[in-house]
């Protein structure tokens, strides 16, 4: 069995604070080119990746073993995979998808949702199960006492995309290195109070419209804001570091932000400009003295595949002969 996730980035968290008796409320958008991993049935648990990914599989199995008696016998290999603690929701995308694959081998009908709980995914935030769910643009409820309830989902407009720049800097926090931060986050209700005004009248009617510079602006005044809540962790609304290419992002494109602790930065773009700017950005992080990747993010507007391995071979077998 083939299981194909999303990755997600992540756009900026409503509430640390837990004012209304809900905290965080998360807002995610799914990019194509996320996990690819294989699954069978096995003698024993053979898994085929590298570092955390194995890590990340190892927990997935067993804490699908726990709760639903799935045994441990699988041969996993990741095919294709997401960079680590770089925030693009790594983590998550890779558990949803081996959990899902072993709830599909043994029959079972298991939700997203249900899933998540056994995982142990949606501590702080539900954007990287929605965007593994359905895709698209989705916003949390936040918090409270399970998996954050699903408020928002709508399709993102394809023909928008992201810059994404992924600087060779220090990673992001880890969940172990986040749990303590995210436990102490109090954030500012009146921040929360204008994240929540600029989300409902300002970044999701620009959605709806199709409105590239009011969504970008917006999204830009809603990461801006997130940055207050954090401030005191990572040096200020952005990572001091990533300061140079935020100033970037600030002059090409239409919104910018940081996704999640970092270090991945992005800028909302017409799709079409997509070739032009990652040379621009290529350019100007040799010039600045800065590595890097510099990926375009496409969106996506579809959940995790999944594809049955006979029917995968068909297809295969089907490409090589007819070329």
């Amino acid at each position: 069995m083939i299981i194909r996730t999303p990755k997600r980035l992540h756009l900026g968290l409503i509430d640390p604070s837990g004012g209304l008796g809900r905290r965080f409320g998360a807002i995610g958008v799914a990019l194509e080119g996320g996990y690819e991993i294989k699954v069978s049935p096995g003698d024993g648990l053979k898994i085929n990746a590298s570092g955390k990914d194995e890590d990340t599989i190892r927990e997935a199995v067993a804490r699908m073993n726990h709760s639903f008696g799935t045994g441990t016998g699988y041969s996993i290999e990741v095919v294709k995979a997401i960079p680590r603690h770089v925030g693009l929701g790594s983590t998550t995308q890779l558990s949803l998808a081996v959990g899902m694959a072993i709830a599909k081998l043994n029959g079972l009908n298991i939700s997203v949702e249900e899933l998540a709980r056994a995982l142990g995914r949606g501590k702080n935030s539900g954007a990287g199960i929605y965007t593994f769910k359905l895709g698209g643009l989705v916003v949390d409820g936040g918090v409270k006492d399970d998996v954050p309830p699903l408020v928002v989902r709508h399709e993102f407009p394809e023909s928008w995309a992201f810059l994404l720049i992924i600087p060779d800097l220090k990673p992001g926090f880890d969940e172990r290195e986040e749990e303590p931060v995210m436990k102490s986050a109090q954030g500012d209700p009146g921040v929360a109070r204008e994240i929540s005004h600029i989300l409902l009248l300002g970044l999701l009617p620009a959605l709806v419209e199709k409105n590239i510079e009011a969504f970008g602006r917006h999204l830009t005044e809603i990461q801006r804001l997130v940055g207050r809540h954090f401030g005191s962790q990572q040096g200020g609304e952005f990572r001091e570091d990533l300061k140079p290419i935020i100033d970037f992002l600030a002059e090409k494109t239409y919104g910018y932000g940081q996704s999640s602790w970092g270090p991945t930065v992005y800028g909302l773009i017409p799709r079409e400009e997509g070739e032009r700017l990652i040379g621009e950005a290529e350019d100007y992080l040799r010039e600045h003295g800065l590595r890097g990747r510099v990926e375009l993010g496409v969106p996506r507007n579809s959940g995790a595949e999944v594809v049955n391995q006979n029917v995968f071979l068909e297809r295969l077998i089907k490409s090589v002969s007819s070329g």
